[in-house]
């Protein structure tokens, strides 16, 4: 097996849920060792229950959610209230290229195991700190999850349908916070190749949500306008929308930009007298007319299967996709071939189905190489292995409950 880009680097984290988890399992994907710190007396709520779907799970390494966020790391236990527990953490740090963390500002200083703390022992240490809205500012103290991090990044405001309230967001936000977070753990890295210097990164999930829609906050800089909610409206062209296919609640999102993709879509549905439609013949009269023109496609799609309409649709170069659920990108024939999905075995929960690394590289691979940790399964190797401690010394600290 091929070693990855990251062969050689050692990441330690003290994070929780899903924002920082699925940061530094992106940098593991690449070959980076990772090190995660946890704690038995307060537990990473993913290894418990599911926020997305409310399931409990029967005990800490039963967690499909927790697998799928933390494949390929190495997991220990330390009481942090402990002294003895804090000073191991820092040899752990001390042997680390990267520390992340993603406690309330202010958290990992008072336990001395701030950056500050950190790089007088490892002065080209790279130490990121993830929050809702920064270690620095007004509500830098604000606690944040994901429904929390669209709210103040804006995405929330401009999500939904005309006459419907700001959308509510779940997990995806937080994993687009992951992988900003990881993007900068990366540049950081690069940076310390070239200079042999480490850095601090204050990283803030409404910023890096925020970011995102950097066309909106330009067109209000710029123009003063305040965008809204306009469904699935597009810029100026149609149709652009969602339209119903045969078959329980399946759809086909289709858009048109140009008019030769105007023309191949009146050709496919056998309407070419729509070409020169008055209501539809230049891009603007489309956008005037856009909800008659869905009707229109929509009398057309409704009893067609959706691969099949696809199939026709691109073929006549008009962008067009079935609109797929989470059961329907599962069994995506092009999916399953390119291995989005795998299965990987797990020693309490058995075969698991997971997501896989969302690039192919062709030298250094990114991949799976093992399930995610039980907790604390690494003991033996961090403390023994590394840190040099006799089993004698580790047995001592658990049933005095530093590791633990």
């Amino acid at each position: 097996m091929k070693p990855g880009p990251l062969e050689g680097v050692r990441l330690t984290e003290f994070t929780s849920a899903w924002a920082g988890p699925y940061a530094t399992c992106l940098l593991g994907f690449l070959g980076a060792e990772i090190i995660k710190v946890e704690s038995r007396m307060r537990l990473d709520h993913s290894r418990n229950l599911s926020f997305s779907t409310g399931k409990q799970f029967s005990g800490p390494d039963e967690s499909e959610v927790f697998n799928n966020l933390n494949l390929n790391k190495k997991s220990i236990t330390l009481n942090l209230k402990a002294p003895r527990g804090i000073d191991l953490a820092k040899k752990v740090a001390g042997l680390s290229d990267v520390v992340m963390e993603n406690m309330r500002p202010g958290v990992m200083p008072r336990l001395g195991l701030g950056y500050e703390v950190l790089r007088e022992i490892k002065p080209d240490l790279i130490y990121l700190s993830s929050s809702a809205c920064g270690q620095e500012g007004p509500e830098r103290e604000y606690v944040g999850y994901a429904p929390t991090f669209a709210a103040l990044g804006g995405v929330s405001y401009i999500t939904g349908y005309e006459d419907w309230p700001p959308s509510n967001f779940m997990g995806a936000i937080d994993l687009r916070s992951a992988t900003t977070a990881a993007a900068s753990m990366l540049a950081a890295l690069v940076q310390k190749q070239r200079t042999g210097r480490g850095q601090y990164i204050d990283m803030a999930s409404q910023e890096s949500i925020a970011v995102l829609i950097g066309d909106v906050m330009l067109d209000y800089v710029m123009n003063q306008r305040v965008q809204t909610r306009k469904g699935n409206k597009g810029y100026r062209i149609a149709p652009h929308n969602c339209y119903r296919c045969s078959g329980e609640d399946k759809w086909i999102s289709i858009a048109v930009a140009t008019d030769q993709e105007w023309e191949g879509l009146c050709r496919t549905m056998d309407r070419p007298d729509l070409i020169m439609d008055k209501r539809f013949a230049a891009s603007e009269d489309r956008y005037k007319n856009q909800e008659e023109l869905d009707q229109i496609i929509s009398e057309w799609t409704r009893d067609k299967e959706g691969y099949e309409l696809m199939t026709r649709l691109q073929t006549a170069g008009v962008a067009a996709m079935p609109t797929l659920s989470s059961e329907g990108l599962f069994k995506d024939p092009h999916v399953r071939d390119r291995g989005v999905f795998l299965q990987v075995e797990h020693p309490a929960i058995g075969k698991d189905w997971v997501i896989s690394p969302p690039w192919r590289l062709s030298e250094t691979p990114a991949q799976i190489n093992r399930h995610a940790p039980l907790l604390g399964e690494h003991n033996e190797y961090v403390f023994g292995e590394l840190l040099g401690m006799s089993s004698v010394e580790i047995k001592r600290l658990e049933q005095e409950k530093v590791i633990s």
